[in-house]
């Protein structure tokens, strides 16, 4: 779809129809909706929840979403028409706009921030200025001289009627980035004018088809055709084989739906051109067809069976009995007690009750292994949503919901904002995850809270998974507010794993590390792999190496945007920053001093996957992390390689510790425990233990006896303890004793607020105008700081953090943010301040 707009606003038609106003949802970071008039012509289309095209500001034409129509002129400004409307009918529902709402709300961001994170791209309208020959403009006749870069605009603008250019074409026509001169020039000469191009970016998937003309169908008629091709064996070939794919005579409707062209042209045995000469001469009639980008089983429901065990079936009829006095239930399993068997038992009767689920997961690496299972129980009705997918087939997966073809959606965070309206439950699988939040950009919310709230204004169920739940969810158990249901034992004959502590420090001294590892891990993964076993490495740090140093002067490349070292990548040869992407060549010397004595210093996952290659050269090494999972298909690719037995031992950041379920695992190695515990943040120890925990979790799932080392410098630390005798009651008392003597969530609610400024100067000094306007409004034993974080300087932006503790009740929780919000507003009205950003982050991770 092309739109061309002159920003003319339509006359009425007649004085005494209705007047109607429509306040649209820009995707702009602005407080306020703004309102539009809808033309006389055009009142029966608006429709709340459609999207519209409206010009804002001088030249700037936008799509938004329409989210009331009244008749109430704005107060302060006249309206503008809107220009054209898109959709005839809601691409968001009513309980969308509502959960939007909320989330704006409580997460203090704007609603278009909400819309422009919730819409994926492709339903977004793409803008562009372009330019074309003014109608008025005659060559021959004009008073103005043509220099030589405007007679090139002129001709490539005249080789068809009507053709228009993109800034970004002229730019590449003339060779220079100075065009925008020549524009302004041809303006004022009247022989171009600017307008915008808006083009709708979703596009179906079509596929080129092709069937037997109609008039061949009939017997004699067929006959007559292979006599006339008889001296054309190759058209007579790709005849055959249309006729032995579709039976016409058997089911005439096979021939209407044809035949995909690909089919004949792509086989070897079959010429493309005989295929054309058929289409031209009128024998096969070519047509386009579109179609799913997902493919469908033959059957909607699939034919996987599975008969619950008697714990899990227990445990169902405990989440069924909780979910009878309770919304909200939590399923607390050790790891590889079948939780997802009973998670699939409960999407089956509330897909029978009539309602919609919804399946989140922390990563896009767990839907891939469990989309697989899924898809064989409920067949077609599953839909899948998550980043990796393209803007169209995101756009067919959020269709599909608002039409009703997917009544089951697995997928990550963002899936909380699909057009959901009939809710029956919703599974937040793996609870405890910080994945589950967004830090960048805004809307900062975690998908968790806001699958809470939608489940609680669609009237659903809720059921949260976890080994290691969050400390905040299990004390709402305690508290009686949410439901509990408890599995103790692994499925079948699986028995925790046995873990050990090994301690790195002193086999240091002993000078028996080899590289990162200990001789116990590398006999023990020597051991596993002959018995033809598998081993999972979990290394918390990607790259081959954290930084690197000069010997002789001590030199270490920093990021020239961030106040962190630049990580060696050995596969790309370059150093790279992890925060914002800056990367440089690997240097050959040291450009401080000229020394060539550069050294690599600490480990990631590349250098693990590197060593272990070189010390046990017959296993086959893969590994799983940001670098290795950029392509769409790679997750799917490494965990079909892993669970076939291709791969023996798989390295990995955290993505390998949250839910994969792999049966020839029997040995699970942590090369360095003690990076995760030691953090400066008052969740370390949560974060600690819950993926110890997890990641011992992949051991011996299936029947054979798991084992985990853990690599320590400091094996006598309090958790390690917990974790090995995997007691989260113990380690539950511990923390939420802390957190009640210290006020931290779930005792308060935390806001985060960092400033950010390209001086460090003005950065400081707005954080404490900020903190004295905040202790004036809320007290001093609300706001902590403010002080510089670890990682003081992030793309540029010096960063100040302020901590805010704010009573859990509703009333003073709304009334603080209010506080809040007018501080920062007093800091950003002050001159100085203007280039600060102040970013307010509600439950931060």
């Amino acid at each position: 779809m092309s739109l061309t707009f002159d920003f003319v606003s339509p006359e009425p038609a007649a004085t005494d129809r209705v007047t109607l106003f429509a306040d649209v949802i820009l995707p702009l970071p602005l407080p306020k909706l703004y309102t539009y008039r809808v033309p006389y012509e055009m009142n029966d289309e608006v429709v709340i929840g459609g999207r519209v095209i409206v010009q804002f500001g001088a030249k700037k034409t936008l799509s938004c979403i329409v989210a009331a129509v009244h008749e109430t002129p704005p107060a302060q400004y006249q309206a503008k028409y809107i220009l054209e409307f898109i959709d005839d009918a809601p691409v968001v529902t009513q309980p969308q706009l509502k959960l939007f709402r909320w989330m704006a709300d409580y997460y203090m961001c704007t609603l278009g921030e909400v819309i422009n994170a919730a819409l994926p791209s492709a339903l977004k309208l793409s803008s562009e200025s372009r330019i074309q020959l003014h109608p008025a403009f005659i060559a021959e006749g004009s008073p103005y001289p043509i220099s030589e870069q405007e007679q090139q605009i002129l001709t490539a603008l005249s080789t068809e009627d009507g053709k228009s250019m993109t800034f970004t074409e002229v730019g590449e026509l003339l060779g220079n980035s100075n065009f925008h001169k020549v524009i302004k020039s041809l303006m004022q000469k009247d022989i171009i004018f600017l307008f915008e191009h808006l083009a709708d970016k979703y596009s179906p998937k079509v596929v080129k088809k092709v069937r037997l003309a109609h008039h061949f169908i009939e017997e004699s008629a067929l006959e007559t055709l292979f006599g006339q091709l008889a001296g054309r064996p190759k058209q007579l070939d790709v005849l055959m084989r249309y006729l032995q794919r579709v039976p016409v005579y058997q089911n005439i409707h096979a021939n209407h739906r044809g035949l995909e062209k690909s089919a004949l042209t792509s086989s070897p045995h079959l010429s493309p051109s005989a295929v054309n000469t058929l289409i031209k001469n009128g024998v096969l009639e070519q047509f386009d067809v579109i179609v799913s980008r997902f493919p469908l089983d033959d059957e909607p429901e699939a034919k996987l069976h599975f008969t619950l065990s008697e714990a899990q079936t227990t445990a169902r009829d405990e989440v069924l009995t909780q979910f009878s006095q309770r919304d909200i239930v939590l399923l607390h399993g050790v790891t590889g007690a079948g939780k997802t068997e009973i998670y699939i038992d409960l999407i089956r009767n509330a897909l029978d009750g009539g309602g919609q689920v919804l399946y989140l997961l922390p990563e896009i690496a767990l839907t891939a292994q469990i989309v697989t299972r899924l898809m064989r129980v409920f067949g077609t009705r599953l839909g899948v949503y998550h980043s990796k997918f393209s803007d169209n087939e995101r756009v067919e997966v959020w269709n599909g919901v608002l039409s009703g073809r997917f009544q089951v959606v697995v997928g990550v965070r963002s899936a909380v904002f699909l057009p959901f309206d009939n809710l029956a439950l919703i599974i937040v699988d793996e609870e405890h995850e910080s994945s589950y939040k967004q830090y960048e950009p805004a809307p900062r919310y975690n998908a968790r809270e806001v699958a809470l709230m939608m489940a609680n204004f669609q009237g659903a169920k809720t059921l949260l998974g976890s080994a290691t739940p969050a400390v905040e969810t299990y004390y709402q158990t305690r508290a009686g507010r949410w439901g509990l249901v408890q599995l103790t034992k692994r499925f079948g004959e699986a028995g925790l794993p046995e873990i050990e502590l090994v301690d790195t420090r002193k086999q240091r001294e002993a000078k028996k590390m080899h590289n990162h590892f200990t001789p116990e891990l590398l006999s023990e993964i020597e051991r596993k792999l002959g018995l033809k076993e598998q081993v999972i490495l979990f290394q918390n740090r990607r790259g081959y190496s954290p930084f690197i140093n000069c010997l002789d002067c001590g030199w270490i490349p920093k990021c020239k945007n961030c106040a962190v070292s630049l990580s060696y990548h050995k596969h790309s040869h370059e150093l790279r920053c992890h925060y914002c992407g800056y990367n440089d060549r690997m240097p050959v010397e040291c450009p401080a001093c000229g020394s060539r004595a550069l050294k690599t210093v600490g480990f990631g996952t590349e250098k693990i996957e590197d060593d272990l290659k070189i010390m046990l050269p017959a296993a086959n090494v893969q590994r799983m992390d940001l670098d290795t999972t950029r392509a769409k298909n790679s997750y799917q690719q490494i965990i079909a390689d892993f669970e076939n037995q291709v791969t023996n031992v798989l390295v990995g950041t955290q993505m390998v510790t949250k839910g994969l379920d792999f049966a020839n695992v029997s040995l699970v190695g942590i090369i360095n425990a003690d990076s995760i515990i030691h953090y400066p943040d008052f969740r370390a120890h949560e974060r600690a233990f819950q993926m110890f925990v997890q990641v011992s979790g992949r051991a011996g799932r299936k029947g054979k006896k798991g084992k985990v080392i853990i690599q320590t410098a400091d094996p006598t630390q309090v958790i390690f303890d917990k974790v090995i005798r995997n007691d989260y009651l113990e380690f539950y008392e511990y923390e939420i004793g802390q957190r009640r003597e210290y006020g931290f969530p779930p005792f308060m609610r935390v806001i985060r607020l960092t400033v950010k400024h390209v001086d460090q100067l003005l950065a400081e000094q707005a954080a404490i105008l900020l903190t004295q306007e905040l202790v004036e409004r809320l007290g001093r034993e609300a706001v902590l700081g403010p002080e510089a974080p670890y990682i003081f300087r992030i793309r540029n932006f010096y960063l100040q953090e302020i901590t805010v503790k704010i009573d859990r009740e509703h009333t003073v929780l709304k009334q603080a943010k209010a506080e809040v919000l007018a501080a920062i507003n007093v800091v950003k009205d002050q001159k100085e301040f203007k280039q600060a950003r102040i970013v307010a982050d509600v439950d931060p991770m």
